[in-house]
């Protein structure tokens, strides 16, 4: 059994640089080392809908744009396989079979569902769709015999779910699927970057985000106006660290030779921690030093997501291919489950003539 990632994102907006430190860098990182016989990486747009379903043209508009920001953050599609979750009928079919595993008391049980539930508002009328996600997930993972998830922290109770459904269906039908495992983003600030305004999670709903398509001035905008400490009123005064969104996101993004080009006059960044926190150093330097430091990463995936731009139809093109690819891939996990269930009655030459040899017999 070979090595195989599987990771994705919802389409509901553009990717943002929570997505990016997230996942989709150390994605990027995977698909080159080669390590990994398999690599899908795919739009859960299935998923988005459970709780989107009245606004469906959202999901179809974002469809490009984060195939477009996988591109130009440097996911290759000949080095991995780019999906759309719905064009895959297959992941419905084990969904289905995955719900009777799984009771209601434990997928209410799920912390990231509550949280998601709290955030949407959902406690009084909760869309089944919506509740049933992590089977919908634990499907996306299975369907592809997938070993290793990139993910933040967040992800961790989904595959657990997942892990579980895995015991119980090879327990009950026979040694088909495959139990995954999560891998975190090796800076640990990175997995659960917060958003420009300091609050615990960068959202889209929230309006706290830096996208990785923002122009430079946006970005700068973004940055110049970011939570920092709010006791910290003069350059004179020592400054708070912890908690501080221009710090967290300079120990997600800065290396020391970003120090060495951009602000030679510190070595390192606890050396500029040390500084802000004997005071004598303003917000400004250092919301400028970040920016700095973002625009390294952000302005070559923006100058590769205009040349993608140019070519839209190539794009579809792309996906389809990739769907394509990752249908061939579902259906033979399928036709295993199928023939471990003992559903697949149309392939089973046994049950056919022992069922023809039953009536002849009467």
């Amino acid at each position: 059994m070979g090595k195989v990632i599987l990771t994705g994102d919802r389409p509901t907006g553009k990717l943002h640089l929570g997505h990016y430190v997230g996942s989709l860098r150390r994605r990027v990182q995977l698909q080159d080392e080669g390590n990994y016989d398999k690599m899908f990486v795919f739009m859960a747009d299935v998923q988005a809908l459970t709780d989107n379903a009245d606004n469906p043209e959202k999901i179809r508009q974002n469809i490009i744009e984060v195939a477009l920001d996988y591109l130009a953050a440097g996911l290759d599609p000949a080095k991995c396989t780019l999906f759309v979750q719905s064009q895959v009928a297959e992941l419905a079919e084990l969904t289905t079979y995955l719900m009777n595993l799984i009771t209601v008391s434990r997928v209410q049980r799920n912390p990231t569902v509550k949280t998601e539930i709290k955030m949407r508002n959902f406690e009084a009328n909760i869309p089944l769709g919506f509740f049933c996600y992590p089977v919908s997930q634990a499907a996306d993972i299975t369907l592809f015999k997938a070993t290793t998830v990139p993910a933040g922290e967040d992800q961790e109770p989904m595959l657990e779910v997942t892990r579980e459904l895995v015991r119980r269906f090879n327990q009950t039908y026979g040694e088909v699927l495959v139990e995954p495992e999560i891998m975190l983003p090796e800076n640990a600030t990175a997995r659960r970057l917060p958003g420009t305004d300091g609050k615990e999670k960068m959202s889209k709903s929230l309006g706290n985000c830096i996208y990785l398509s923002d122009s430079a001035d946006e970005v700068w905008q973004k940055v110049r106006s970011m939570y920092t400490d709010p006791n910290h009123l003069n350059v004179s005064d020592p400054g708070t660290v912890e908690g501080n969104a221009v710090f967290t996101y300079l120990d997600a993004f800065c290396t020391d030779a970003d120090f060495a080009e951009f602000w030679p006059e510190y070595a390192c960044l606890d050396e500029l921690k040390d500084h802000y926190r004997r005071g004598g150093l303003g917000d400004m330097k250092c919301k400028k030093f970040l920016y700095s430091v973002l625009e390294k990463t952000l302005a070559p995936m923006r100058e590769r997501r205009h040349g993608f731009e140019q070519d839209i139809p190539a794009i579809y093109d792309m996906l389809r291919q990739g769907t394509e690819r990752a249908r061939e891939t579902a259906a033979q996990t399928m036709d295993e489950v199928r023939r471990a269930m003992r559903i697949n009655y149309f392939d089973d030459a046994e049950l056919i003539r022992s069922q023809a040899e039953k009536y002849r017999a009467k």
